[in-house]
């Protein structure tokens, strides 16, 4: 890599975390900026990820042109997976240059604001429903993955505060579990990093393989989209592998990694409370301060736009347009997905938490699966 170019900042806990490294401002700075600098500042990056998301749906329609036009049968392959596609040959070739990486970064602000507006496609009646088998169902699978994570971690030697890390990510939301268990529990840098990166080179590969195994095994897209939301652990993997399934089968991977991201306070209280009792963090105080500051508030967003929806606040149109919207700022998501990626800083983390993750996602997935056709069965969504 090139002096002139960075990585995308999503290899070290810091920089994915507080957004220091890799160019971006540290928070004093930003303090003192003023605020049409700062604004300035995510432009480029802004753009680079609206022409990589646009890049996509070119590819997607042209593709779909030519084979109309010379009368092919050519495979439908969704814009998500182009986006992605161009982003990751950019990050693994000539680098993302420093003046794109602030505004690269919002990527995840994008994926919340497409989550929020996605409750306007939902009416709070499905959402109860659905949401409580999702609750049902994370439940079971945040219990097998910490246990089963944390039984690989024993039996491969990791540290302790290692297999936590790896074990919350696993369970529950990926890389944002990570980052809140790291401080909850003092577990160094090093190890979260480690753990950050097996889980980002992970959910790199479900967005190839769930696809897959979801058309081999005919799962209808509601079935599809559950387990997506249980098994894939950050949510823009999970919502892209919804998407490249079908527009339902994104719709309720959303809502099902929505409710399971909706735990994280829980299970990180929990860890907390485990390593502060051994000696080795800090106490927790107020435990409802601290499972308030742990929510994701997004998930309050979009339940409050979804009860909106349900009682005819919008019009049709106004709903039509929320979901537009939803879409572009996916579209946004899915390009910043293949831009953070940078395989060959993943690489350089090791090889054992990797294998351990691969073997319990492995698992995860599999369980999960099982899990799905049982409430299929039951409940017929």
């Amino acid at each position: 890599m090139t002096t002139s170019s960075v990585s995308p900042p999503l290899t070290t806990a810091s920089s994915i975390g507080a957004g220091v490294a890799a160019g971006l401002p540290s928070r004093a700075t930003r303090a003192i900026e003023p605020l049409p600098l700062r604004f300035l500042r995510l432009v480029p990056g802004l753009l680079l990820l609206a022409a990589v998301g646009f890049g996509g749906k070119v590819i997607e329609q042209s593709i779909a042109h030519y084979g109309k036009a010379h009368h092919l049968t050519l495979p439908n392959i969704e814009y998500v997976l182009w986006a992605i596609l161009i982003g990751l040959v950019i990050a693994n070739t000539v680098g993302l240059p420093k003046i794109f990486v602030a505004g690269v970064a919002t990527y995840d602000f994008w994926l919340k604001v497409g989550i929020v507006l996605l409750g306007s496609r939902f009416l709070l009646g499905d959402v109860l429903r659905l949401g409580g088998i999702s609750l049902g169902l994370v439940a079971i699978e945040i219990t097998l993955a910490l246990a089963l994570m944390h039984g690989l971690g024993r039996a491969f030697g990791l540290k302790p505060k290692l297999t936590s890390l790896l074990a919350v990510g696993s369970a529950v939301c990926g890389v944002s579990a990570i980052i809140a268990t790291q401080g909850a529990i003092d577990a160094d840098e090093e190890e979260s990093s480690t753990a950050i990166a097996a889980i980002l080179a992970l959910g790199a590969l479900s967005l190839f393989t769930f696809p897959l195994i979801g058309h081999s095994l005919h799962l209808g897209d509601h079935a599809y989209g559950l387990w997506a939301g249980l098994a894939v652990d950050n949510t823009a993997e999970a919502t892209a592998a919804g998407a490249l399934y079908s527009d339902v089968a994104g719709k309720f991977a959303v809502l099902v990694k929505t409710t399971r991201n909706a735990m994280i306070g829980f299970v990180v209280l929990g860890y907390a409370l485990y390593w502060s009792s051994r000696g080795q963090a800090q106490r927790v105080g107020n435990k409802v301060r601290f499972l308030w500051q742990k929510f994701p508030r997004f998930v309050l967003g979009f339940l409050l736009i979804s009860l909106l929806a349900s009682v005819a606040v919008f019009t049709k149109p106004q709903l039509t347009a929320l979901g537009n919207l939803s879409r572009w700022a996916f579209l946004l998501t899915f390009a910043g997905v293949g831009l953070r990626t940078n395989i060959r800083e993943l690489g350089k983390q090791g090889w054992r938490p990797l294998a351990i993750g691969a073997l319990g996602e492995v698992a995860i997935a599999a369980i999960t699966l099982a899990l799905v056709f049982g409430a299929d069965r039951l409940f017929h969504i």
